[in-house]
């Protein structure tokens, strides 16, 4: 499967100018081509972490994402959601 957004987020600020940044058990993927642009996610966002960027979804600059996954639960279309990743050292 393609991605065309691919963002990996944790709930620290990356450092400056970095736009992604990591967890070591989850990330944000944003798949801009099921994307619609509805704004949703932005809406829902505790933490202000998304933005519509070009009409689709994408990470804010500042990393504040908290992996809370409420974008996940309210976009109709999928295109946004966490995923599990092995932690290092397992």
């Amino acid at each position: 499967m393609r991605f065309d957004s691919f963002v990996q987020a944790a709930g620290r600020a990356p450092s400056a100018g970095k736009k992604e940044c990591t967890s070591l058990d989850k990330r944000l993927i944003i798949n801009k081509s099921w994307c619609k642009g509805c704004g949703i996610c932005v809406a829902f966002c505790p933490k202000e972490a998304l933005e519509l960027r070009g009409g689709k979804a994408a990470l804010k600059a500042d990393g504040g994402c908290v992996l809370c996954g409420l974008c996940e639960q309210r976009c109709p279309d999928f295109a946004i959601f966490l995923e599990e990743t092995e932690a290092e050292g397992k």
